[in-house]
C-alpha cells in the first residue's frame, strides 16, 4: 500500500537518477558473467560518468585488461538506501549499462543505457538527459540531515505528522523521515502490516541548507497549528501504559 500527494512537486527521473548516483558510496559491477562489489572506490564526473579505482587483484581489472579494444561491456548498479532505519529501506535502484575503458589508474565507465527502478516501477532515462541533469542540491547532505532529524528531534517528526491526512495515518504505529529533496520532506507511515509514504511539500524550493532550515520551520509552524491526529494520540496513550 502506498500513499501519495500528487500536488507535491517531484524531481524529474533524470535528476532522481543523478541524485542516487551522487549520494551512493558503493556499487556492484557485472561484467563477463561475474559480479564484484566496490565500496568507496568510485567518483562521478560532471556528465554522470563513473571513475572506478579497483584493487590490483580485482577480477574487473583483469577483465578490462583483456577486453578487445580495451573496452569492457558492463552493468553498474547503485542502491539508494534510506539513511533512517525503516521497512523497505531500499528506496531505489539505478542500473547503468555501458563500457569501461582504462585511463591512468582508473577504469572510466560511460553509460549508454540508464534505468531507474523505484517502488512505483522502472523508468528508462534518456542518456543525454542523464548526462546533463544535476543531482538534487540536498542529495549529498540528505543522510546527515535525516538522521539528525530522526535521532535528535523525534518530537518534530511527531509534530509534522499532524500535516498528514487522517486516512493515511489510520493504523499508524510509527512515523519516520524517509527522504528530503529541494521540493519536499517525505515521511514513511508504518502500520502493523503495511506502510506508505507521504510528501510534505515546501512552499518554495530549498536549494541549500539555509533555505531547507527555513522551509522546515514553516512546516513545523503549520503543524503546530494543526491538531494531533487521533491515531497518534491512541498510539502515545498505549505506549504510556
Amino acid at each position: 500500500m502506498s500513499d501519495s500527494h500528487t500536488w507535491a512537486a517531484v524531481p524529474g527521473a533524470a535528476q532522481r537518477a543523478r541524485s542516487v548516483l551522487a549520494a551512493a558510496w558503493s556499487c556492484a559491477v557485472t561484467a563477463e558473467g561475474g559480479r564484484e562489489d566496490f565500496v568507496g572506490a568510485h567518483t562521478v564526473d560532471e556528465d554522470g560518468g563513473v571513475r572506478l579505482r579497483p584493487s590490483e587483484d580485482s577480477a574487473l581489472s583483469a577483465s578490462a585488461f583483456r577486453a578487445p579494444r580495451g573496452e569492457l561491456p558492463a552493468v553498474v548498479e547503485f542502491a539508494d538506501v534510506a539513511p533512517v532505519p525503516v521497512r523497505r529501506r531500499i528506496r531505489a535502484r539505478l542500473w547503468l549499462a555501458g563500457r569501461f575503458a582504462g585511463e591512468d589508474e582508473h577504469l572510466v565507465f560511460r553509460p549508454t543505457r540508464v534505468v531507474l527502478r523505484e517502488p512505483s516501477g522502472a523508468v528508462a532515462v534518456d542518456p543525454e538527459e542523464f548526462a546533463t541533469a544535476a543531482p538534487d542540491p540536498l542529495a549529498r547532505a540528505e543522510a546527515r540531515l535525516l538522521t539528525h532529524l530522526a535521532d535528535a528531534h523525534p518530537d518534530a517528526v511527531e509534530r509534522l505528522s499532524r500535516l498528514v491526512g487522517p486516512d493515511s495515518l489510520h493504523g499508524a504505529v510509527r512515523v519516520r523521515p524517509l527522504a528530503v529533496d529541494r521540493h519536499a520532506l517525505t515521511l514513511r507511515i508504518e502500520r502493523a502490516r503495511t506502510d506508505g509514504d507521504v510528501r510534505l511539500p515546501f512552499h518554495a524550493p530549498a536549494d541549500d541548507i539555509a533555505r531547507l532550515t527555513e522551509r522546515m520551520h514553516v512546516l513545523l509552524a503549520q503543524a503546530g497549528a494543526a491538531s494531533c491526529p487521533r491515531s497518534l494520540q491512541r498510539q502515545r496513550a498505549d505506549g504510556d501504559r
